[in-house]
């Protein structure tokens, strides 16, 4: 059994930024990094929006960030979560080292996984011209066509975006209406930018191999089951995100899909002494940086709630 006064639970900029505030309050906190070590900043190339830093690749972001916890005297763990018990306190947290952890206060920095087509040329090109962020990724498709695929309100709202660097961007969904808020669809009618090819699913991602590169996708319309080729180079696959909500669905208060419900200003989910930061509780967002500020008050707020126990 390994004790500590807080234990994270995730290792992307909320978790590790958890463990640096965590540690210079003393509290010897424990990160457990979780399947993906570095979250999902790991499957991406250059990260251009970080603040004070003008490029850097996203991998070598978090293992900056790691080095920095561990500088700070967090302690690492290689290990999963696989269950955790909110029911008892101290809180336990089982590990799939066989590892269990007691924990005085819990951060869960688990985040939230982009959902995808599952198709292998999509798995083939991630990184390569197939994204899942194009706040993250837009930038880098300057004069080109680009695609997007989903209707909801993040589909359109990052078509729209895409704008700004695109020469066309066009977006591929799968009925003949979209599901975003009336306002978001106004707009993309409006652009000029923007065309839709309506009752289509992806089938594959066309591109080169060396260097890696998308050249364009083939889309089948579901109600003719027609086929084209669409030359593009990039494509944003925006079909929602699903927070990794595993080890809490059952035990804390969530929202919006699945996302942890935290009060007002503040990380403290339904539980006391169990903070969520991060992806796991931002469905705005979903930005490094606002991830890196909510570990940094999920550690305040859990130091505070420690402290307070002890008087």
């Amino acid at each position: 059994m390994k004790k500590t006064n807080m234990l994270i639970i995730g290792s992307g900029p909320a978790g590790y930024t958890a463990a640096v505030y965590g540690a210079r309050a003393m509290l010897n906190p424990i990160v457990v990094q979780g399947i993906q070590p570095g979250g999902q900043l790991t499957i991406t190339t250059e990260v251009e929006n970080w603040p004070g830093i003008k490029e850097i690749q996203g991998p070598d972001l978090m293992l900056n960030l790691e080095a920095h916890a561990k500088k700070a005297g967090a302690s690492i763990e290689h290990d999963t979560i696989n269950k955790l018990d909110l029911g008892q306190f101290p809180f336990i947290a089982h590990g799939d080292s066989e590892n269990k952890y007691e924990a005085r206060a819990i951060v869960l920095a688990t985040g939230a996984q982009a959902n995808w087509l599952g198709l292998e040329s999509e798995e083939k090109y991630k990184g390569f011209g197939v994204s899942a962020c194009a706040t993250c990724d837009g930038f880098f498709f300057r004069g080109q066509v680009i695609t997007v695929i989903g209707g909801g309100n993040t589909a359109v709202e990052e078509a729209l975006f895409l704008t700004n660097f695109a020469t066309k961007v066009i977006l591929i969904h799968r009925r003949d209406s979209l599901r975003a808020e009336k306002i978001l669809q106004d707009r993309l009618f409006k652009n000029q930018k923007i065309e839709v090819k309506w009752n289509s699913v992806v089938k594959e991602i066309i591109g080169t191999d060396d260097p890696l590169g998308v050249e364009g996708i083939i889309i089948e319309n579901i109600k003719t089951q027609e086929t084209l080729n669409v030359a593009c180079k990039g494509v944003f696959v925006a079909i929602g995100h699903s927070p990794a909500n595993e080890l809490i669905r059952d035990q804390l208060e969530t929202h919006q899909g699945g996302y942890v419900v935290t009060k007002n200003n503040s990380t403290q989910t339904s539980i006391p002494g169990v903070f969520a930061a991060g992806d796991i509780a931002d469905f705005k967002y979903r930005q490094a940086v606002t991830a890196a500020g909510m570990g940094c008050m999920a550690a305040l707020e859990a130091e505070k709630f420690i402290s307070e126990m002890e008087k």
